[in-house]
């Protein structure tokens, strides 16, 4: 009889347990959906002042004024970046950090329809969904201070405003200030066409300009006496695209031509180029990068012209964390994906028919939540840097058309309305009930912990930036800086 009645208390206790967890899940999922309107206000307003890397003076300023509103202390400017902010909400406890992006991308505008229509000649766009992942954090962080306040739970939530994740490496600045020595897990996300919480590795990369020097003079009238700096970045780019042939095939290298004089006539004394390498191993993307400058350097000697090479970005590749990927990812099962209605249906069948591909994935696959993998994406981000320093985790939610790839004017149509933001409440609701399970379940932590150990395996991260200063002109002046 002892032991019927001890059976029957323990599952009345898993069940009254479940019955908690379940009104917690609710608190938390009814409560992001009766501000759905408002934050989709605010993403939209940053989509409508797109502002470049280190710039974003507007948009962090948005979101820095709503957490602070609801409660939360604000620092600005942390790492020597003006546009940087951590806002913290400290009721002891576990420290769970959130990961805030609101950058945009040159070149990129554009209005928020199903087909090419560019807004600003030249302008900025939100081609990346930055202006939906900052919403979401805030969103979610408020969220959860909410849930914190109403059952008097001891926790701290910190949110970290980066700027310049778009080239300029933001977070790596604040990783290197130390601002994350005390957080014991890390959560972001991102948009893209599809709902997934993967543990996922990246590549790697470096990135920089290469300013080459020469001598002016008349094309015709003097060639003689002209050294031409657009021959020197040819001659580079060169050298770099047969260095291809001997390169890993898991290599990415990129470059752009930024500078490359004003007027044919005129033998240009300044041209610049931007080069990006990546790898899977940071070691052999610090290797190729030192593969790249010596072609530099070559081509400067052989066009007698000289050559500054201007590093704005280092960063590192994922640390995978799959204690902390599995528990996101029951979470976005729970959530769901993304349902159109008739508009947005007739939204994404347009837009599926600009994208060039010859089967584009049906449009359901926006409702579906991808299945648990180990898996790895060929770009970068600076999350990587963060992921190095402490346990971190992060998802995809369906904010794109499926099949649109990320920079495109498909994209930024997309994020500007209500496909993407339907996307980001997908997002902002996982991630609040993901820092819910962390502040929790102290295990969750801990075994998350072991494993960003094991992961480790005794490296001691170290900044592939050095001591630089934040390139706060990455994109204000980048064709202009000599």
């Amino acid at each position: 009889m002892k032991k019927i009645l001890f059976i029957l208390f323990v599952l009345f206790s898993i069940g009254k347990l479940h019955a908690q967890e379940a009104n917690h899940d609710s608190f938390i999922v009814k409560n992001l959906e009766a501000k759905e309107a408002q934050y989709a206000k605010i993403a939209r307003e940053i989509w409508e002042n797109p502002e470049l890397g280190y710039l974003e003076f507007t948009s962090s300023k948005l979101l820095a004024d709503e957490l602070r509103a609801a409660g939360f202390t604000v620092q600005m400017g942390v790492a020597d970046m003006p546009t940087s902010f951590v806002a913290t909400y400290d009721r002891g406890g576990p420290v769970i950090g959130f990961l805030a992006e609101y950058d945009a991308l040159p070149g990129l505008s554009q209005d928020a329809v199903p087909f090419r229509s560019v807004l600003v000649d030249g302008g900025n766009g939100h081609g990346c969904g930055h202006n939906l992942f900052g919403t979401a954090v805030v969103a979610s962080a408020i969220t959860l201070k909410e849930w914190i306040d109403a059952n008097q739970i001891k926790a701290t939530l910190k949110i970290f405003g980066t700027p310049a994740e778009e080239g300029g490496a933001g977070k790596v600045y604040m990783v290197r200030a130390g601002l994350f020595d005390q957080v014991d897990a890390v959560i972001n996300w991102h948009p893209g066409d599809r709902n997934s919480a993967d543990a996922s590795t990246c590549t790697a990369v470096m990135q920089g300009y290469f300013k080459f020097y020469g001598q002016t003079s008349h094309a015709a009238g003097a060639p003689e006496r002209g050294r031409s700096a657009l021959d020197a970045v040819e001659a580079m780019n060169m050298m770099v695209n047969m260095m291809r042939e001997h390169v890993d095939q898991e290599s990415r290298i990129h470059y752009v031509i930024t500078n490359g004089g004003l007027a044919a006539n005129v033998v240009p004394d300044y041209a610049v180029v931007e080069y990006m390498v990546r790898h899977p191993d940071v070691m052999e993307v610090k290797q190729m990068w030192e593969r790249v400058k010596l072609a530099a350097e070559g081509a400067a000697m052989g066009t007698e012209t000289r050559v500054e090479v201007e590093v704005v970005a280092g960063i590192y590749g994922l640390l995978p964390n799959e204690t902390l990927a599995q528990a996101m990812h029951k979470n976005l099962t729970l959530v769901g994906g993304v349902h159109y209605d008739a508009e947005e249906l007739d939204f994404a069948e347009k837009i599926q028919a600009t994208l060039n591909v010859p089967k584009p994935p049906a449009l359901t696959l926006a409702q579906e939540v991808q299945p648990y993998r180990l898996t790895h994406f060929p770009a970068s981000t600076d999350v990587g840097d963060v992921s190095y320093v402490v346990p971190t985790v992060g998802l995809r939610t369906a904010t794109w058309v499926p099949g649109t790839a990320a920079h495109t004017w498909q994209a930024v149509a997309a994020d500007g309305m209500s496909i993407g933001y339907k996307g980001m409440m997908v997002a902002a609701k996982t991630m609040a009930l993901t820092g819910k399970d962390l502040i929790m379940n102290p295990l969750l932590i801990r075994e998350a912990k072991q494993e960003f150990e094991t992961r480790l395996d005794g490296l001691e991260y170290a900044p592939l930036i050095g001591d630089m200063a934040p390139p706060l002109h990455f994109r204000k002046d980048q064709n202009k800086v000599r």
